[in-house]
């Protein structure tokens, strides 16, 4: 009938999806770039292939490449022209699986470091604590990602690394200038620490004067959560019963006077080396 027919042309044609390309299935560029298959991905270019085509999913071979590590596919859809500021950013995908080559080329190319972000986005940095690589983390700290980027599942990214365990990570943020006792719905990144068990990254949280006192919307303090007698756990029992050391206030007072950048400023100073790890770090 008529109606078929007209339904028929509506069912086939594809959906315009702003000026990124067109909505699709999952074709053979988005297969090449997601398997890494460099030399089948160049000749699909070289004959024509959208390199911004947008699958229904608003996954573009871009995000597949990104999303698998897929170094020499990423170079080569971004000097095809890829669009790196797309819905779930491509970085969001490097940055998640640690991939620092894929994030560097990405930054290169205009990537935003800082979207705008959604009931159901997380910053490139979050998923750079996700995915736990330090390298990643700090090359977007000096790219001036956002250490208060705020999640609606985690909190900022300091909460996404403890919460995973990613103690590298927690010391980059920390010495970037990341508040420690920044707090969503009452949950401090010590306590997602304390809830993995984790001295080192309790000793680090403390050693940057985190909260062992602060109480969640359960009325239940970091130590509540641990095990009594585990070493977390007599890790914070020693805290609590013990003040804060000459050293530890040292390193606190040089902290305020000299914002995040303290490591920089003692260095540039020409204090003694045998001096600089009491000043600035435990």
């Amino acid at each position: 009938t008529g109606f078929d027919q007209i339904m028929e042309v509506e069912t086939t044609r594809p959906y315009l999806f702003g000026n990124i390309g067109c909505w699709s299935e999952r074709i053979e560029v988005h297969k090449a770039a997601s398997e890494g298959h460099a030399a089948q991905l160049q000749q699909l270019i070289q004959s024509g292939a959208s390199v911004n085509i947008v699958a229904v999913d608003s996954i573009t071979p871009l995000h597949e490449a990104c999303g698998r590590g897929q170094t020499q596919c990423v170079r080569l859809k971004l000097d095809a022209g890829a669009q790196v500021t797309v819905t779930n950013t491509p970085l969001c995908e490097a940055c998640s699986v640690g991939s620092f080559d894929c994030v560097r080329m990405l930054l290169e190319h205009g990537a935003k470091v800082n979207p705008t972000l959604s009931s159901q986005t997380t910053s490139p940095l979050h998923e750079a604590c996700m995915g736990g690589n330090a390298d990643v983390v700090k090359i977007m700290i000096a790219k001036d990602a956002s250490l208060e980027a705020y999640d609606l599942y985690y909190g900022t990214p300091l909460h996404v690394a403890c919460a995973n365990e990613h103690t590298a990570c927690v010391k980059a943020l920390l010495n970037a200038g990341a508040k420690v006792n920044y707090a969503r719905l009452h949950k401090t990144a010590l306590r997602h620490a304390a809830k993995v068990k984790s001295v080192d990254m309790i000793d680090k949280l403390v050693e940057f004067v985190a909260n062992i006192y602060a109480k969640d919307k359960n009325d239940k303090k970091p130590i509540d959560y641990i095990e009594p007698g585990s070493p977390a756990a007599l890790c914070l029992e020693f805290y609590e019963s013990t003040p804060l050391s000459l050293q530890q206030l040292s390193r606190v007072t040089l902290r305020t006077m000299l914002s995040s950048r303290a490591l920089e400023v003692v260095v540039q100073l020409d204090i003694p080396k045998q001096i600089i790890p009491i000043l600035c770090y435990h």
